[in-house]
């Protein structure tokens, strides 16, 4: 009696486990990180097994895992595992130590809900084929010592991945596996496993690290979700709403910004035009990992504007400029991104398309240190390149 109350208390302690971290999954404070659309990752677990069977106690049970992953897309993927456990406990009928040493070559497929965070839920379902050594088994439950090989495994998992650097993350993972014998545990009896039956299964809870050493073709999915469908942006309507809610609590002081571009910029002057050089665009910044224009941008592209209407023989090359959060290929792309966008504000606003053209800087050239917050928002910028007239 006492060895059922202890297997139906573990149950239900597993049980809760799987909830609190699909609560934990989905209420987490999210921000946006890189992806791509597909990609080899490496990643190893320390992994705490729990075997749901018939002997009477547990002891210490540990484990590890290897993985090889692979994305199809942004959020499917196939993996291969290896693991190592090892499961101890008392034989219930033998007066001895029971264990058994398994080596799983599991495959597995995960789909990820949310590729464009910074933490990244996923489900995953799997399968496996157990090579086990088992030591002080039950021979009156009709399983004997020995090695043990071509036992299959149906597996579900559930997990996150937090993205703390470019291409590492940390993953934690809750899985439940039944196998397709009663031997596992060392015997053969009615108690089977977690969710029933009379097979057993384990549950492990492993935490460990993925990392992503091909990261594959950069996807523009996240950006495109992130902004919606921008083929027809009326910037003017924009503009209008910009400076319709101005004088409203938004923390940003527009005139401020214009006063400080006329100061410190000599282009913004009528008196004074560059005619070589940089124009640095003070004001006009971007949300890290994005080509769409911040709010306080407005004023400051509408000045430029009046300065290259006021001379129209002047031409220009738009560079966009990014911070180093990110690859070089994507920061690439994102600050060629970034320079298209502002080239499209100018031609809406009247300065001819023939007088611009664009290039992509990435983060080669940072005006201020990557290392804070600050620095990379100075970082995420726009410069005119005068080239004449």
């Amino acid at each position: 009696m006492t060895f059922y109350l202890l297997n139906n208390v573990r149950g239900y302690i597993m049980k809760k486990l799987f909830f609190v971290l699909i609560v934990f999954t989905f209420t987490v404070s999210l921000t946006n990180a890189q992806v791509s659309k597909d990609g080899w990752a490496f990643g190893f677990d320390a992994v705490s097994p729990r075997l749901f069977g018939d002997i009477s106690a547990e002891k210490m049970n540990f484990g590890g895992r290897v993985l090889l992953q692979r994305n199809m897309s942004e959020h499917a993927a196939i993996r291969l595992n290896v693991d190592y456990l090892m499961f101890t406990g008392q034989n219930a009928v033998k007066p001895l130590d029971f264990t058994n040493n398994t080596i799983k070559f599991g495959v597995g497929a995960v789909y990820s809900f949310l590729p464009c965070e910074e933490f990244n839920p996923y489900v995953g379902v799997g399968g496996g084929l157990l090579y086990y050594t088992l030591k002080n088994a039950t021979i009156g439950g009709g399983t004997k010592d020995g090695s043990f090989f071509g036992e299959l495994t149906a597996d579900f998992f559930i997990g996150g991945l937090y993205n703390f650097s470019e291409d590492w993350f940390l993953k934690v993972e809750l899985a439940e596996v039944t196998a397709s014998t009663d031997k596992l545990d060392g015997i053969k009896a009615a108690q089977g496993g977690m969710f029933g039956g009379t097979l057993d299964s384990y549950t492990s809870l492993s935490m460990g690290l993925l990392y992503y050493f091909d990261r594959g073709t950069t996807s523009t999915y996240c950006e495109e979700l992130a902004r919606g469908i921008t083929a027809n942006i009326d910037y003017t309507k924009i503009e209008d709403i910009v400076r319709k809610y101005a004088t409203t609590p938004a923390n940003v002081d527009y005139n401020k910004i214009e006063d400080i571009v006329k100061k410190n910029t000599p282009a913004a002057t009528k008196e004074k035009v560059i005619t070589s050089g940089n124009w640095v665009l003070v004001g006009v910044n971007f949300e890290s990992g994005k080509s769409n224009l911040s709010p306080e941008s407005y004023p400051v592209l509408v000045n430029a504007v009046q300065v290259l209407l006021s001379n129209p023989d002047m031409k220009v090359e738009v560079q966009g400029h990014t911070d180093n959060i990110g690859s070089e290929s994507f920061n690439k792309k994102l600050s060629e991104q970034r320079a298209e966008t502002v080239k499209r504000f100018l031609v809406a606003k009247g300065v001819a398309a023939s007088r611009l053209s664009t290039v992509g800087v990435g983060s080669s050239n940072p005006v201020s240190d990557n290392k804070t917050a600050e620095g990379r928002s100075l970082n995420r910028r726009i410069e005119f390149k005068v080239l004449g007239k």
